[in-house]
């Protein structure tokens, strides 16, 4: 029979994994300063590398897609998601952002605040210092406590996917069910960058604009081609005004010209940027809320590239509050 200390040990975990999907961090009152930690570390960076922008936007993505927004693409190690193929190219830089903004955090207010929660918050941020919209986001989101499968990042759509029927289903997959999801998050390509091999299938399409991109990269296999040829550090409709161009460096950007179903949209976000920005925004607070195969069960690691120690996973229900999912403007 189990002793006392080990069914009350028992216990505190079952009550973790139980309760973490009701309860969360009242952020506003643990972490108050939050906000302004996370958006001036973010300018801070984003000022010495623009870059910056595209590798927080692309991790996000990555991590929200498979499984929502967890924060298990942060996890370092064998098996882990940045070992799987789709993830073996995110930018360090930025997933070394966001653990030195989680240490910032806990420092100022205790282990309070998810590594998901950052995320969330740090690209946003990029977004809006890049000249894109504000956005809600959801608060309160625990940090997952193992990898997605591989099936799962392995559905990423690769820049080589020539179907619109593909790339929305992926997107539709995660409750993101109206193609100007699809053509609105696909303009996170406005501050892009890709190494050639991202886009050596584009030559194959034949138009003038695939075969100099062909002719960069033979002339300098080591380009890193802007993704919007318009106006590619600032976050606006420039993207589309390439696509409408035929100037997408992407087949999976292409295609959305391409296709009857998507082009129309296309062509709406490059003849307006409001257009865009306010389809932008509602299509990023629905995939921040992603939903999550097992709901929001976890905890606030202590490093975003590693699970907790035992004991921190026991105590972890100890910092929730008594308020469920909140959302930030």
């Amino acid at each position: 029979m189990a002793s006392r200390s080990s069914r009350a040990a028992g216990a505190r975990v079952l009550a973790f994994l139980t309760v973490s999907v009701l309860v969360s961090p009242t952020l506003s009152q643990t972490c108050p300063q939050l906000d302004s930690i996370v958006t001036s570390a973010v300018q801070t960076a984003l000022r010495q590398e623009i870059a910056l922008a595209a590798g927080l936007l692309r991790i996000f993505f990555h991590d929200c897609l498979p499984n929502g927004c967890d924060a298990s693409v942060y996890l370092k190690g064998s098996g882990t998601e940045q070992s799987m193929g789709p993830n073996r190219t995110l930018q360090p830089r930025a997933l070394q952002l966001i653990e030195d903004i989680r240490a910032k955090v806990h420092a100022a207010c205790g282990p309070t605040v998810s590594c998901a929660d950052i995320s969330t918050l740090a690209t946003r941020a990029a977004v809006v210092f890049s000249g894109g919209p504000t956005y809600a986001v959801p608060r309160g989101v625990l940090d997952s406590l193992v990898p997605a499968p591989q099936n799962a990042v392995n559905g990423l759509p690769a820049p080589s996917t020539s179907s619109v029927s593909t790339l929305a289903r992926a997107f539709r997959d995660k409750g993101l069910r109206d193609l100007a999801d699809l053509v609105a998050l696909s303009g996170a390509h406005t501050v892009g960058r890709a190494a050639c091999g991202f886009f050596s299938d584009r030559a194959a399409n034949g138009d003038a604009f695939g075969n100099r991109l062909a002719a960069n990269c033979t002339r300098n296999p080591n380009l890193r081609q802007n993704l919007d040829v318009v106006t590619p550090d600032l976050f606006d409709n420039g993207y589309y005004r390439a696509l409408v161009a035929s100037q997408g460096v992407f087949t999976s950007d292409m295609v959305l010209i391409r296709d009857a179903s998507t082009a129309p949209i296309v062509r709406q976000f490059a003849n307006s940027k409001d257009a865009f920005f306010t389809q932008f925004a509602k299509s990023m607070a629905k995939l921040a809320t992603a939903p999550r195969p097992g709901g929001n069960v976890g905890e606030i690691r202590r490093s975003c590239f590693s699970r907790n120690a035992r004991s921190a996973i026991e105590t972890a229900v100890d910092v929730a509050g008594d308020e469920g999912f909140s959302a930030s403007a």
